[in-house]
Parts: structure tokens; C-alpha cells; sequence
């Protein structure tokens, strides 16, 4: 079709994941040894491994769509799902291992802080060079310079070299550039969730406008009212497979039915859907209650603990490490999150495994189905752990106001008291 701008056809990549034994200290006899024992085992076992292997990792396999011009298609999916992969493709950043795709047209990608700018030059140089990648003049550059400035409000810093911008100046700019020179196609990544809350408001509306342009808006989120209020259609993708392509809503319903089942059917501990480095995972987490009781639904007002059991796969104690627990309610929106470092309380974990216990007091959730994320990264550095839906919570409802009112569940999630006066 004439109006078809990405074709992609039976799409794989595969990656080659090595895998060795770590060891303190190895020497040549050992060497010698675990080679012999290796070669021995796999003529006595065909399907013995030996103790470095190397094994195929398929990110993505036999995914086809189309997409016209002027859709809005959102990408969701579950981390490890793909949808990063297949962005890189589509931003011919990687080649696939299979299959075909076919772009017409330029193509202008935001996939995440750091990309597409050189980290010497100036803000005012990168957007030349920007324009440039994309086979624009310096006259429609220069055409449209003080739109992007205006849009990405840095202009005190323009000579300034983008590797001392902020995260959040510099995925203003690169928003800015990416949306105003005029590609075909707009490719947007998670990574607007470094902005603040107007800024990606303000970004949301500038996709919105270039999709009503007649130009093709891809956008990848964890925040499903982003998708539900800028997309049309939906492409769920689900362990490397594309599982459903159909209207957004349609899309995010699924997704989030999956979110809820996967946190009732598979223990912490057999999930392999985690983001991080793997150092620390989390294997179990309980709710108690404050006589120390597990409950499995909860009431507004009260008093409970988050019992988070971990394992430490680096033998090591590890200190300065922050643990985050983060609340969504039924539409991905993040509604609560407890943080370590917010109250300078960050924890040092044992060397094999242990236990974590957060307090909340006075629950401020209303009634209604929530989801829990759990997050380790070391000195607010490496991530260690991240899980998402990790356990499914149902708050019922209680006497949070002390008068009987359970609030407006379908209004508002968070609950707090006021105090009211005429004066």
C-alpha cells in the first residue's frame, strides 16, 4: 500500500549470551583439569554443558506489522518483551538477525539520554548536527532553531557543551530536535520519563500534533494513560513475540489482565522478567499486618508492614544500597513510592541473604486493585534488582477520615485529612 511507511516481515534478533564459572582464583592445572572432565562428561552425556558455554538469546522472533502514515501505534510490553530491541531496529541502531523491514521516509528516534548527541559540542551544535543525520539543509534548520529552543527552555545554555546538562535539559533539547526537523516518522522511548510532569505533558501534545500533520508517532511506555490518551492502536509484545496488535485500549486491557495473573500464578522467586544487573534478587515478599500477621487485602488507614526476603549473589556485604517499593494503581500510574534515600535510611545487606522491612503507617490508598514494583540498585548506581508487579494488592476500603467515607476510589487513589474553617 502506498500509505504503508514501516513494513516488517518474520523480524528475529538473536544475541549469544556466554556463560562461565566465577572463581576466586583459577590456576593452569585447573584449567587443564575442567577441560578434560568437560570433554569426558560430553561423550558420556550428549546434552552436558561444559563449565563456559555460550547459549542463543532470541530478543525478538518472527514478529510482522505494518503501520500507514499518520498512526499513532504505542508499544507495550513486560521488560525483557523486546520493545527496546525492536525500537533499535526500527532506528536502524541495530541490524536483525532475520527476517526484513522496510522505512519510507526519515526517521528521527528518542530512545534514551545519551543517544544521537555528541557529549562536546554545544546544545546550538548538536541541533545542527542532529539536522544534518536527518538530510535537512542549514537553511530548514536554521528555519527552525528558535522553535526548538523556545520548546526545550534552554536557551541560557546553548553554548554550553550537552555533557553538562542535567538528564533533564538535555532530553528537553533532544525531544525538541527529534519532534521539530520534521521526520516522517517519530520514535519515542521511556525516555520521557526523565522529564517533569508538564514537560512530558507538553511532549505528549507535540506528538499529538505531528501525528494530525500526517506524520507516524511510535511511542514505548510503562504509563498506560500516555498511551491511552496519544495512541490509536496498540502492539503488545510479549517474551519477544508480538502477542496482540489491535486498538490501544484493547492492548492495554490485555497487558494489564497479564500484569495481575503473573503476579498470582509465578512465586518471586521463579520470575525472570527483572531489569539489573542480578547481583541481589528479591524471592519473596509478604504484607503483615501490625499484630505481624500476613493479610492479603488491606484497609485505608492502617498500619502495615512490606516484608521484601532477598539474596545476595555476590557473597559480599554490600553497603549504601537503596530499596524502593513502588505503588501503581489499575492504569500503570505510579500512586505511591517509598524510596531509602528519601529518608537518608539506606540499607547494608547481608552477605548470603536476609530480610527487609518497610512500616507504613496510615495506608492513604483508596479502595480499589493496586500492583507493587520492587527495586535494589547499589549507591544509586547499578541497578541490582527490578521487578515489576512483584504482588498484587486489594485495599477494601476502611475508615481512613474516621467518619465512614471511603473517599472517591473512582476520583482519587490517595487519601489525606484536612482541616476546613470559614474565616
Amino acid at each position: 500500500m502506498s500509505d504503508t511507511v514501516i513494513r516488517v516481515e518474520n523480524l528475529g534478533k538473536k544475541y549469544i549470551i556466554g556463560h562461565q564459572t566465577q572463581e576466586r582464583y583459577t590456576a593452569l592445572r585447573d584449567v587443564i583439569a575442567n577441560g578434560a572432565k568437560g570433554l569426558f562428561k560430553s561423550f558420556r552425556n550428549p546434552k552436558f554443558k561444559p563449565v563456559n558455554y555460550q547459549e542463543e538469546f532470541w530478543a525478538l522472533k518472527d514478529v510482522s506489522f505494518e503501520i500507514k502514515q499518520g498512526d499513532r501505534v504505542g508499544i507495550i510490553g513486560r521488560n525483557g518483551a523486546g520493545k527496546s530491541t525492536l525500537l533499535k531496529i526500527l532506528s536502524r541502531i541495530t541490524e536483525p538477525t532475520q527476517g526484513s523491514i522496510k522505512i519510507k521516509g526519515r526517521v528521527a528516534s528518542l530512545l534514551e539520554v545519551g543517544t544521537g548527541f555528541h557529549p562536546e559540542l554545544t546544545g546550538r551544535e548538536n541541533i545542527y548536527l542532529n539536522g544534518a543525520i536527518l538530510g535537512m539543509s542549514r537553511i530548514d534548520i536554521k528555519r527552525k532553531f528558535d522553535e526548538i529552543v523556545a520548546f526545550a527552555e534552554v536557551e541560557k545554555f546553548l553554548d554550553t557543551p550537552v555533557k553538562r546538562y542535567s538528564s533533564g535539559m538535555y532530553v528537553r533539547l533532544a525531544f525538541a530536535v527529534a519532534a521539530h526537523l520534521e521526520p516522517e516518522i517519530l520514535i519515542v522511548d521511556e525516555v520521557l520519563a526523565v522529564g517533569d510532569a508538564q514537560f512530558q505533558k507538553k511532549c505528549l501534545g507535540k506528538m499529538e500534533d505531528v501525528s494530525n500533520e500526517g506524520r507516524t508517532v511510535i511511542f514505548v511506555s510503562h504509563q498506560m494513560s500516555a498511551i491511552q490518551s496519544l495512541c490509536t492502536r496498540g502492539i503488545l509484545l510479549k517474551s519477544g513475540n508480538l502477542y496482540l496488535d489491535s486498538s490501544s485500549q484493547e492492548a492495554i486491557n490485555v497487558y494489564l489482565e497479564q500484569a495481575y495473573t503473573l503476579a498470582d500464578d509465578i512465586p518471586l522467586a521463579e520470575r525472570k522478567d527483572r531489569g539489573g544487573s542480578g547481583k541481589v534478587r528479591a524471592y519473596s515478599i509478604q504484607i503483615l499486618n501490625i499484630e505481624g500477621n500476613e493479610v492479603s487485602s488491606l484497609q485505608s488507614g492502617k498500619d502495615y508492614s512490606f516484608k521484601v526476603g532477598y539474596f545476595n549473589q555476590t557473597n559480599e556485604y554490600l553497603n549504601d544500597v537503596v530499596v524502593s517499593l513502588d505503588i501503581f494503581d489499575d492504569k500503570s500510574n505510579r500512586v505511591l513510592l517509598f524510596r531509602t534515600n528519601f529518608t537518608n535510611s539506606n540499607l547494608n545487606l547481608d552477605n548470603k541473604s536476609g530480610y527487609i522491612l518497610c512500616n507504613i503507617e496510615n495506608l492513604p490508598l483508596a479502595k480499589g486493585s493496586y500492583r507493587l514494583a520492587i527495586f535494589f540498585s547499589h549507591a544509586d548506581a547499578e541497578t541490582l534488582d527490578y521487578i515489576e508487579d512483584a504482588v498484587n494488592i486489594t485495599v477494601d476500603g476502611g475508615d481512613f477520615f474516621g467518619t465512614g467515607s471511603e473517599g472517591l476510589p473512582s476520583h482519587c487513589k490517595i487519601l489525606a485529612t484536612t482541616k476546613w474553617s470559614k474565616i
